[in-house]
């Protein structure tokens, strides 16, 4: 197994002569090297304005940027924006752009860009950057470097919007006046990154190359990038061990096998540079299907599930049960809100309230439940699941799919069903209203309102918190939110992640930002043999 990997995989994989580096000294970086990185599942796009999902991002965000980074404290750093300035009354915005960018096909990148993406391109087709960007009075470009956005209310966390998945800058010569979800473009992607696509051979490999182009001067480092299609977990666990791969994160390896890599001198373990994500898993219901329109089998199936087993049993202690809509690191989170203990009996009871009986069996009702296409460790989530849904009385049958057959249904609401994973984005009003305000019940789009809740008031306080200057004021309104949703119980919080990220040691600067390995890596480089 260990072999026939290497003669896949090596002899792009390693660098003749190079030893692994452990304790080298800070030393000035030198161009050249290959980084070989586990790319699992497969991606259905490199157009992360149009898909949004972990598969994407990683790759994407070589391509493609956005005008500002994060550091780990989640402040602020410039990026394709200079610098910028905000009004005192918190509604105007100007940014200074970069001065020397190009797009990849060698056209200039300006504020007219910017405006496109922002006014137009993601107004039309991005779930979560949308809601934001129809708080705008105009956005407009003074001249070809500076741009203003005109709010019609403050909105205070506009400024940690602007990164590659949220917010990422497109050209406007290749998609104004197009059918932007089918334009040929979205197969050969055109950024400003550090890195540009070469091939894409399906089911094998990504390979992005530098960009001899880039706009700082120097960067990147690397010759190349590959990103391996890897479908067996453990495959990419001896990929890793072995040096053929050198780079995983999320769930690339599975939980059981995190204590043994962490041992291995060749490796380093690190959980940072997923600040900005936040991410959570839970359980999404289509709330426009029976019986999952009723509040009450939604905590039925909350009751019903054992948090604490998740982590401890399916993920390795790796993460943290969630209590509601706000991740627990994120501002305004409130603890203080309704518990639903794993109580099957409790479980049960609401069933029978609803007068769903035990038929055939001891079925009480029948459900469909979409599978993660995520890796092995959502499958044994999903056979969790099951197991403890049928033990109630709730029957679950388990639809399969790659990552676009999943995409297709749930943007199209064919599910009743399924697990999400998705980011907080470092601010309530960024990555957690777009998930329950009505307006973003949008058909054809990924990571918004899928599953159809409305509640005028949820609507109401959504927008009263993100134009809110107080800061008390804000809280109270984040709190009702937060008491309103896990009453409604229209998703079930499972768990707040943490995954695990290895590097080989021979590659330096791959975590420096609060996004981590979906950054541009302009800064990796790999240390030299000793």
């Amino acid at each position: 197994m260990i072999s026939g990997l290497a003669a896949r995989i090596g002899a792009i994989a390693l660098t003749a002569g190079l030893l692994f580096a452990t304790g080298l000294p800070a030393q000035t970086p030198q161009r050249g090297g290959t980084m070989n990185i586990i790319m699992s599942p497969e991606p259905p796009t490199l157009m992360i304005g149009l898909n949004q999902t972990t598969p994407v991002n990683a790759p994407a965000g070589k391509i493609y940027e956005s005008l500002l980074r994060y550091d780990f404290d989640l402040k602020p750093m410039p990026h394709l924006a200079k610098s910028w300035t905000v009004s005192a009354d918190g509604k105007t915005y100007t940014f200074k752009l970069q001065e020397n960018v190009t797009w990849h096909d060698g056209k200039p990148f300006t504020a007219d860009d910017v405006v496109f993406s922002a006014d137009v391109f993601l107004k039309e087709v991005h779930p979560r950057s949308r809601p934001v960007f129809l708080r705008m009075e105009r956005i407009h470009a003074v001249d070809a470097h500076t741009v203003v956005f005109q709010l019609k209310a403050p909105f205070s966390p506009f400024l940690m919007m602007w990164e590659p998945s949220t917010a990422p800058i497109v050209p406007k010569h290749i998609y104004e006046g197009t059918d932007f979800r089918n334009n040929p473009a979205n197969r050969t992607p055109i950024g400003t990154g550090p890195f540009k696509l070469r091939e894409w051979v399906r089911g094998s490999h990504i390979h992005l190359v530098r960009n001899d182009a880039y706009w700082q001067a120097g960067k990147p480092y690397l010759d190349e990038i590959y990103y391996r299609v890897l479908p067996d977990a453990g495959a990419r666990a001896v990929a890793l061990e072995t040096g053929a791969v050198h780079l995983s994160a999320f769930t690339d390896i599975e939980m059981f096998d995190v204590p043994r890599l962490k041992a291995l001198p060749n490796l380093e373990f690190a959980t940072k540079g997923y600040e900005y994500l936040a991410q959570m898993v839970w359980l999404d219901f289509n709330l426009r299907t029976s019986p999952m329109n009723d509040r009450r089998f939604r905590q039925a199936v909350y009751h019903a599930l054992d948090r604490n087993l998740i982590r401890d049993r399916i993920f390795f202690g790796l993460g943290k049960p969630a209590t509601g809509p706000i991740h627990s690191s994120v501002p305004h989170h409130d603890a203080n809100v309704p518990r639903y203990d794993f109580d099957p009996k409790k479980a049960e009871a609401l069933l029978d309230d609803m007068g769903l009986k035990r038929g055939a069996g001891g079925v009480r009702a029948k459900v469909t439940l979409d599978a993660l296409p995520y890796g092995d460790v959502y499958v044994r989530l999903g056979e969790y699941i099951r197991q403890a849904l049928g033990a109630v009385g709730i029957q679950v049958n388990i639809r399969s799919g790659d990552m676009a057959t999943w995409g297709d249904r749930v943007r199209n609401w064919d599910y009743e069903m399924t697990l999400q994973v998705l980011s907080q984005l470092g601010h309530p009003a960024l990555g957690v209203s777009r998930l329950y305000i009505s307006s973003n019940i949008r058909k054809g789009i990924l990571f918004n309102n899928a599953g159809g809740y409305e509640n005028p008031r949820i609507d109401a306080l959504f927008d009263q918190a993100a134009s809110e200057v107080d800061d008390a004021a804000r809280q109270r309104q984040y709190s009702e939110i937060q008491r309103i949703l896990v009453e409604d119980v229209p998703v079930a919080w499972l768990l707040e992640l943490e995954f695990p990220t290895f590097i080989d040691k021979r590659f330096r600067g791959v975590l420096t930002s609060a996004i981590g390995v979906r950054d541009t890596f302009a800064d990796v480089h790999m240390v030299p043999a000793r």
